[in-house]
């Protein structure tokens, strides 16, 4: 009975010891409402991006990891794309594209939307291409559609909505 409790405690340590690194960031519009929750998963692969919105505003938004961990309103304090690489934007630019760089969104009338989305250039590990690096990255969402090509962010226009990335 001893043997197979430590045998049980051991596979728990390992388990735990093997779990994903996670992140969170919660998405505030310009006036301080929430609009969405946002879990990041390290894989294999990079990291999924899992987006939750509630109430978002409707349309084609681009959605961007920004280089800043801050989010004050309206939100030039969250500073440009993620881009460690020093590439240009767009996954249609030849130059291109940013590490942060992720496809549109198209978020329905009544404004939730689940949607995921794998970040192959970014890790939640230490390293140049870090989410944790001093001072902090942040999610965006903008107002209109990226264009994938224009440097250095793709005519997105409005930064509409933030959330910083956590631990």
């Amino acid at each position: 009975m001893k043997v197979l409790a430590l045998m049980l405690a051991a596979c728990s340590t390992v388990a735990m010891a093997q779990a994903p690194a996670t992140a969170k960031a919660e998405l505030r519009d310009v006036s301080g409402k929430s609009i969405g929750i946002v879990v990041l998963t390290e894989t294999p692969h990079g990291v999924l991006v899992r987006a939750n919105l509630m109430g978002a505003p409707s349309g084609v938004h681009a959605f961007h990891v920004h280089t800043t961990g801050t989010c004050e309103a309206p939100f030039a304090s969250a500073g440009g794309h993620f881009n460690p690489e020093t590439k240009q934007h767009g996954a249609i630019n030849d130059m291109g594209m940013h590490a942060g760089d992720m496809p549109n969104i198209v978020i329905p009338a009544e404004g939730n939307l689940s949607v995921d989305v794998l970040l192959p250039n970014v890790t939640l590990q230490a390293g140049p291409n870090g989410l944790f690096k001093a001072g902090g990255t942040a999610l965006m969402l903008h107002g209109a559609a990226d264009d994938y090509k224009s440097d250095p962010a793709g005519n997105a226009g409005p930064r509409i909505a933030c959330g910083v990335v956590i631990h």
